[in-house]
């Protein structure tokens, strides 16, 4: 109950935040110097805030339906074998670092959101697929012996009963690789996308601490907000399935 209010008293202070920031001036006139402006409102907050959000779902439904479409072909007998490819494939977004991905992207695809979406969807592949791996090969055995003995067929089994039992798990993958991304859409404004990063950047460049912390504290309160929204949904999906 305790997290719930706290969880409503956050977004609340977020909301009011990003509708009119200069209310908050006095809280952040001590993190500036200089008679530094306590507000950055070079481009409003609340527009950057969007641009970051779409940005992301936009990445991470990519992500997710590529890891799907993977993690259900490796499980599926006809595809077992590029198991070790699909894997290897997932893994390159988290062993390379997506500041190089923007490095290579540029030159290609230039400035703007389009480097941007190819560095977090290749940073949001492996998560999904790992955990949709698990919850598609962890199925209890009389389980799979009930599906046949009541006559499904492979691909009625797929959407009837193994994706719905591995959802909650899916669900997980999809937690982990919204957070992820939310906090690695910031270095997006390096390359000119609109994002929260680029009230970050400005605090940097003009030591201005105020504006660092706002940038910072909306992706954070919002990071918080979308982990336990993906949590409930987990919990949803759990209790319909009939696991604790």
């Amino acid at each position: 109950m305790t997290g719930r209010i706290l969880l409503g008293l956050a977004a609340a202070v977020l909301l009011a935040f990003l509708v009119a920031p200069g209310w908050f001036a006095p809280v952040f006139q001590p993190f500036t110097r200089n008679n530094a402006p306590a507000i950055y409102v070079q481009t409003p907050i609340w527009s950057l805030t969007l641009s970051h959000l779409a940005l992301v779902a936009v990445a991470v439904a990519a992500s997710t339906v590529v890891a799907l479409v993977l993690a259900i072909l490796v499980t599926r007998p006809a595809g077992r074998e590029f198991l070790p490819l699909a894997r290897t494939i997932t893994s390159v977004g988290q062993t390379f670092p997506p500041v190089a991905v923007l490095a290579l992207a540029v030159p290609i695809m230039g400035f703007g959101a389009g480097p941007t979406l190819v560095a977090l969807f290749l940073y949001g592949l492996l998560p999904v697929f790992e955990n949709t791996l698990a919850g598609l090969t962890a199925q209890p055995a009389q389980v799979s012996e009930a599906a046949r003995g009541m006559g499904l067929t492979p691909r009625q089994r797929l959407w009837q009963v193994d994706l719905p039992l591995a959802l909650p798990v899916i669900l997980g993958g999809m937690r982990l690789t919204a957070v992820i991304s939310l906090g690695t859409a910031t270095i997006g404004s390096t390359v000119a996308a609109r994002t929260l990063g680029e009230v970050i950047i400005a605090g940097l460049l003009s030591s201005n601490t105020a504006f660092v912390l706002q940038g910072g504290l909306v992706v954070g309160i919002i990071a918080v907000l979308i982990h336990e929204g993906f949590q409930a949904l987990e919990r949803r999906a759990r209790a319909r399935i009939g696991q604790a």
